[in-house]
């Protein structure tokens, strides 16, 4: 499967979440491919809109799906785990855009 965080700026620890959150994962079985990150604030404006999606529909930016789709195709992957919460809106856009299940890391871990 795919994880893929999304982070403001101010988060500095992103890289450890990520990790953590694939040994969370890996513990129950799943096996994590590909991790993708998605940084909001980074950029000059992106300041003032760090705690906010770049997309209400997606989450992520329109290139950063792309990457995630691409990615998908690549690994095989059977699943895409976000690290960040979802809507139900974003998790049916995010499974039919990228083809396969979309599902946040809590959702993912509830399951089992």
């Amino acid at each position: 499967m795919v994880l893929v965080g999304y982070f403001s700026a101010k988060q500095k620890d992103f890289e450890s979440l990520m990790t953590s959150a694939a040994q969370e994962l890996a513990a129950r079985g799943a096996h994590v491919v590909v991790q993708i990150v998605q940084r909001r604030g980074v950029s000059d404006g992106g300041v003032q809109k760090m705690s906010l999606p770049y997309s209400s529909r997606t989450l992520l930016s329109y290139g950063k799906v792309r990457e995630v789709a691409q990615a998908c195709d690549q690994a095989n992957a059977d699943a895409v785990i976000f690290i960040a919460s979802l809507t139900e809106r974003q998790q049916r856009v995010l499974t039919a855009t990228l083809g396969r299940p979309a599902v946040s890391l809590s959702d993912a871990l509830a399951t089992d």
